[in-house]
């Protein structure tokens, strides 16, 4: 089974969160808690790797996982 890194950004207008999937562009989602957002991107990812197959395309595999850094700049 592939597993796929998700990003969850909270959305700060309209609350909840904003879901992309980096390995899957344009896999976006959303949902209104983090469990929320999770089962959505679960269902995103599912819906994409479905489309993929049915139309002959290869699954793309996440064979390094994107890294999150906070970097502190002189302001």
């Amino acid at each position: 089974m592939p597993a796929y890194t998700i990003v969850l950004d909270p959305d700060l207008e309209a609350g909840g969160y904003t879901v992309t999937v980096p390995a899957l562009p344009g896999c976006v989602t959303q949902g209104e808690t983090v469990d929320e957002a999770v089962a959505m991107a679960r269902d995103a990812i599912a819906l994409y790797l479905e489309d993929l197959r049915a139309d002959g395309l290869p699954i793309p595999q996440e064979t390094e996982r994107p890294q999150l850094i906070t970097v502190a700049v002189p302001g």
